[in-house]
């Protein structure tokens, strides 16, 4: 996918922007993803985090997570997700970005990261009015979260080699159809780059 041309003079200031991560976990990034695999989505977004910590703005790391089963949403519907039994520390975020100091961490029960967590409440307080979006999987809770955060009010730029999908195909219709209408799209390179 091509990257949309940075101008001159866009930057990104980090004092009124967080980098929100989405779903960057042992259980999900390890599994087989596309365009990009979740390695690679790892690495690039462990850039991120580095490059927003050394400028001081808030980085969000958000997680999937269970009690018990019984606080995960269970609607009727066509497609049913395979039910699948995690393995211990399924839920852990992968040590690249784990490491990341002065991090707040969100833990939500359902796709989208503003839903029943303290993340817009965060963001406000800060005085926040721009994320930038990186995580798996693009279709579902990174694109959850960017509706909901389009919502809300929120400028967007999407790290389009930061995220993926179960599909290419998947990943690629959010790109092309639903992210330009709720954001900016740019590299993780460009997004550092312009990062003040």
């Amino acid at each position: 996918m091509e990257n949309l041309k940075i101008s001159e003079n866009e930057f990104i200031k980090s004092e009124k922007t967080a980098l929100v991560a989405i779903d960057l976990q042992n259980g999900i990034v390890n599994t087989e993803r596309l365009p990009y695999t979740g390695a690679e989505v790892v690495e690039k977004s462990a850039k991120l985090v580095n490059a927003f910590t050394e400028k001081g703005a808030f980085v969000v790391l958000v997680r999937v997570s269970s009690i018990d089963g019984k606080d995960m949403l269970k609607p009727d519907v066509d497609l049913k997700a395979n039910h699948v039994q995690f393995a211990e520390g399924w839920d852990n975020y992968v040590p690249e970005i784990a490491k990341g100091k002065g991090v707040h961490t969100i833990t939500k029960r359902q796709w989208g990261a503003f839903y029943g967590t303290d993340l817009d409440l965060q963001l406000r307080r800060r005085g926040i009015d721009t994320i930038v979006l990186c995580g798996i999987s693009t279709g579902i809770g990174v694109d959850t979260t960017a509706r909901e955060a389009f919502q809300y009010g929120y400028n967007q730029i999407f790290a389009e080699d930061a995220m993926t999908a179960s599909t290419k195909e998947e990943h690629d219709y959010v790109f092309k159809y639903i992210f330009p209408r709720i954001g900016k799209i740019r590299s993780s390179e460009q997004i550092i780059l312009s990062l003040k």
